[in-house]
């Protein structure tokens, strides 16, 4: 049996939502966006109003991962374990996920390669490391090899960037107590014993000869 749309309200809460009467009584909600058509007077169908709804859910979960993603920039995965965690089924999640991979709002490669730059930038860390971060992320293998290619540098120079402040905390540190603090600290970002070693000896120089100057990340 049709139902007659009797009012649609906006909410107060929410102005993107709407509240649909039918029949002089609240029957549910939706997004201005799907409820664009709807117009007092209008009769609905049960397969019209079951098709509204799940029309609604779908753009709910739009919204939902496009708030998610403009916050920072987010992996598929991370949007993905979002959306389940706000409830949203298999389908819906994949349906709304391709959607925004289509548009390229979504994007694994330019994903990987903000991150491995936001690193390099603040916080230098190994290749290896970069690669372990990006596969807790859910990027795929061959995602993170060609954005780790686009950002071939030498190790050496990268551990030698990352021990500065390190290095800076511990110059007054004798030699020993220098080369280990220092050296965990480089291991823990993922580098070699082969990079560590000659890049800790490196700094210990540095703060060993106070006239050399300030500390800076530059070769």
């Amino acid at each position: 049996m049709d139902r007659e749309i009797t009012s649609i309200k906006v909410q107060k809460h929410n102005q993107q939502r709407v509240n649909v009467y039918l029949d002089g009584e609240f029957a549910f909600g939706l997004s201005r966006f799907v409820a664009a058509w709807l117009t007092p007077g209008r009769k609905l169908s049960k397969a019209e109003i079951d098709r509204l709804l799940q029309e609604d859910t779908y753009e709910v979960a739009f919204q939902k991962a496009l708030g998610f993603i403009n916050h920072r920039p987010r992996s598929v995965e991370e949007t993905r374990q979002r959306l389940l965690k706000k409830g949203f089924s298999d389908e819906v999640v994949e349906v709304t996920l391709e959607k925004l991979v289509q548009k390229d709002w979504l994007n694994d490669l330019d994903f990987s390669r903000q991150w491995i730059e936001n690193r390099n930038t603040f916080r230098p860390r190994s290749h290896r490391l970069l690669a372990y971060e990006l596969k807790l992320k859910g990027i795929a293998d061959n995602t993170i090899t060609q954005a780790l290619e686009d950002f071939v540098g030498d190790e050496d120079a990268m551990a030698y960037r990352a021990g500065l402040k390190k290095a800076q905390q511990c110059r007054n540190e004798a030699r020993p107590d220098f080369m280990r603090k220092v050296g965990g600290f480089l291991g823990r970002r993922g580098f070699r014993y082969e990079i560590v070693k000659p890049a800790a000896e490196r700094l210990w120089a540095l703060v060993s000869h106070p006239e050399s100057g300030c500390f800076d990340d530059t070769e």
